[in-house]
């Protein structure tokens, strides 16, 4: 599913218009982004937690030469599904 589907099934199911739909998806979207950039977390209940993780800095190689590079460390954005998520994924299991 793409966002233009995701708009459509969301303005389906609530009945409101597509163009309100995208704007309150994007607003979201631009509210969990801004929250995650500040190094805050976004739980939504149910269906999973947004955090800000950090990677280190490493040695790499170069698949085509063998070379080693450096690859410098990175933030990073890490998704975890909720319990009720991740039931509804394995069937209710």
């Amino acid at each position: 599913m793409n966002k233009q589907e995701l708009i459509d099934a969301v303005a389906l199911a609530t009945g409101s218009s597509k163009s309100i739909t995208g704007e309150a998806i994007d607003a979201v979207i631009g509210a969990i982004t801004n929250a995650v950039v500040k190094g805050d977390s976004v739980q939504l209940i149910g269906f999973g937690s947004f955090t800000q993780g950090t990677r280190a800095a490493r040695i790499g190689r170069n698949p085509a030469t063998g070379q080693e590079i450096s690859i410098a460390a990175a933030k990073t954005v890490k998704f975890t599904a909720g319990k009720a998520f991740k039931d509804a994924v394995n069937g209710g299991a």
